[in-house]
């Protein structure tokens, strides 16, 4: 952040530097010159909102926009004489212009391409993830007001709410990007806020093959079994990166398809024509009008959808999920946390038995084991990196047990000392019963992928 003359930049305004209660302990050695630009910020902030005729702002192209702020940023700078250059006072402007609309100090980690996830934890502590590692930045808010004023400004552009009585919110940005924020009283040191961003290019299977997620020819199994219409479910912790992979192996689907997405927070990127995009809703003030999943699910079955695809799979949902894909919707999608496949089938269970359906434990396995015909299991490994740990399909039933059998798998070999985790793709083994549909439909596959003697990559 440029610095400028702060003796000036203080005495310009005196008011708010004395009212700003002193921050607990924040992140930066000094906060006295940030809080100096930051009160220039906000006063040239308030000054701009009286003087703008905020019935034209939505008129106005950008361009024209950041026009009016950057001559309106300049006359404020000769009058209380402060000491800018060029690149300061461009720099001071666009600030600005994010203040009145954007997202304040955060719109540059907004824009910042290396940057997957921005936690603000508080007005005066902001990290974000790089390359799978979280590291902290000096950007800070004034104070938790203006904290607020982003977060109220996040949940209003999508017709939500976040107050004392609903102290937590599921949104997201103009552009996709997940956002969670929690405040008080819930959230002792301030507002929290978690964005997950969301990529401008969608990360594709070649993609993946790329950066190592996994080798060319389990993408290419991969993409086959989706094109099959096998029933898949993306399993992982948090931050695995199950929603990447389910865009990239949502490519595979033909554009002749009829898609429904139904998302807590829609962050789905579909590349196909025909898509219908469906988001839960919260309860309002009065706790009425709540939409689950659910009923969202229920209500997909009647618009003739090809494949239903669920961003997270975490509740009775799962019933109707699993009563799609045994009715006609073969090769629906979805995600749900789980640390190995075999949790997936034990959590998917749980998530039936909240329905309230009186199913004995064999009937809901069956369904399980029906309706679903792989598990692709991902991992953010210690170093950072994201990989697909193992392909496991389902094969059916043996006496009380849902049988599944690994077709490839990621194993660690070694840790270098820079923490760098080193391993092989190897298959097991075993021919997929899927692979015979795939031979049905003209899909070609290299069976000699399957030689466990190989190292796959």
């Amino acid at each position: 952040m440029s610095r400028f003359n702060l003796s000036r930049a203080v005495a310009a305004a005196p008011e708010a530097e004395a009212e700003a209660p002193a921050p607990p302990s924040p992140p930066v050695a000094s906060a006295r010159p940030e809080n100096a630009l930051l009160d220039v910020k906000l006063k040239l902030h308030a000054r701009l909102i009286e003087e703008l005729d905020l019935s034209k702002l939505e008129k106005l192209e950008e361009h024209e926009l950041r026009r009016q702020v950057m001559g309106l940023v300049g006359d404020f700078a000769r009058a209380e004489r402060l000491v800018l250059n060029t690149t300061e006072l461009e720099e001071l402007g666009s600030s600005v212009y994010d203040e009145m609309v954007g997202l304040g100090p955060i719109e540059p980690l907004l824009k910042d391409d290396s940057v997957n996830d921005i936690l603000i934890n508080g007005p005066y502590q902001v990290y974000v993830e790089r390359r799978g590692e979280l590291e902290p930045t000096p950007v800070r808010f004034r104070d938790n007001d203006h904290l607020l004023r982003i977060v109220n400004r996040i949940v209003a552009g999508v017709g939500r709410r976040i107050d004392e009585s609903q102290p937590m919110v599921d949104a997201r940005l103009p552009d996709g990007s997940r956002v969670n924020a929690a405040i008080a009283p819930i959230a002792i040191d301030g507002a929290c806020v978690s964005i997950r961003k969301f990529s401008k290019k969608p990360y594709t299977l070649e993609k993946l093959v790329d950066v190592g997620a996994m080798p060319a020819c389990v993408a290419e199994f991969l993409h086959g079994a989706v094109r099959s219409r096998v029933s898949t479910v993306i399993s992982g912790g948090t931050g695995s990166g199950k929603t990447t992979m389910l865009n990239a192996l949502s490519a595979a689907i033909s554009h002749k398809e009829r898609l429904i997405t139904i998302e807590d927070a829609a962050e789905l990127q579909m590349q196909q024509p025909h898509v219908v995009r469906m988001e839960t809703r919260p309860p309002n003030i009065e706790g009425k009008g709540e939409i689950r999943q659910r009923e969202l699910v229920k209500n997909a079955l009647r618009m003739r959808p090809d494949r239903v695809i669920l961003g997270e799979v975490r509740g009775e949902e799962a019933f109707d999920m699993l009563q799609a894909m045994n009715t006609g919707h073969e090769g629906s999608m979805a995600t749900i946390h789980a640390n190995n496949p075999r949790d997936a089938i034990t959590r998917l269970e749980q998530m039936v038995a909240m329905s309230g359906m009186r199913l004995t434990p064999e009937s809901m396995r069956g369904q399980i084991a029906s309706a679903i015909g792989m598990i692709v299991q991902v991992m953010r490994l210690s170093d950072g990196k994201r990989k697909v740990m193992s392909v496991t399909e389902i094969t059916g039933m043996e006496g009380q047990v849902v049988q599944m059998q690994e077709i490839f798998a990621f194993h660690r070999t070694h840790t270098t000392a820079d923490g760098i985790v080193h391993g092989e793709f190897r298959a097991t083994g075993l021919r997929p019963r899927c692979l015979d549909e795939m031979i049905r439909r003209g899909i070609a596959y290299d069976t000699a992928n399957f030689d466990p003697s190989r190292v796959l990559g």
